[in-house]
């Protein structure tokens, strides 16, 4: 049985690969290697450029109404799929804040902070200069040491504040 893949070129054109003919697991196996390639489908490229005119991290929820415009019939589970490729293959990272499941961002943003509503519930990237950077590497009281850290700020983004007003 012969198999043929299709591999994305430079230029986004698809190509067709023959492959060996399947002999068990060594056939199924080089097809698998196949399917794990970083592939650039339709809707891969909607659900990135979502991610990339987003204000901030965005839910898998957030994801699929921005990136439906752009491709229409996409799916949750296929929105949840192609985040959970893109992050093993580095391209997304995972934003974890308290007491809500996990939020996606194009990965190689650099150190930021993140700026949560407490009205909308919205989460925005904030670009200000870190005020706790200075922390790290010290040795606070008690003997902690500063390695790492994570801030996120509460309160009401802009046009919340309008609305209130």
């Amino acid at each position: 049985m012969l198999i043929k893949s299709r591999e994305v070129e430079p230029g986004g054109r698809a190509s067709a690969l023959p492959l060996k003919k399947s002999a068990g697991a060594r056939g199924v196996g080089q097809f698998a290697t196949l399917l794990t390639m970083k592939r650039r489908t339709s809707q891969r490229r909607a659900i990135l450029q979502a991610l990339e005119g987003a204000p901030g991290p965005l839910t898998p929820q957030e994801v699929l109404e921005s990136a439906s415009r752009a491709q229409a019939g996409l799916g949750l589970a296929t929105v949840y799929r192609n985040l959970n490729s893109l992050q093993e293959e580095g391209d997304v990272v995972a934003v974890h804040l308290p007491g809500e499941s996990a939020r996606f961002e194009l990965a190689g943003r650099g150190h930021h902070h993140h700026f949560c509503c407490e009205d909308c519930e919205g989460v925005f990237e904030l670009e200000a200069t870190c005020p706790v950077a200075v922390l790290e590497g010290v040795t606070l009281p008690g003997g902690f040491k500063v390695e790492n850290h994570e801030l996120t700020l509460y309160g009401l983004c802009p046009t919340c504040q309008e609305a209130q007003a």
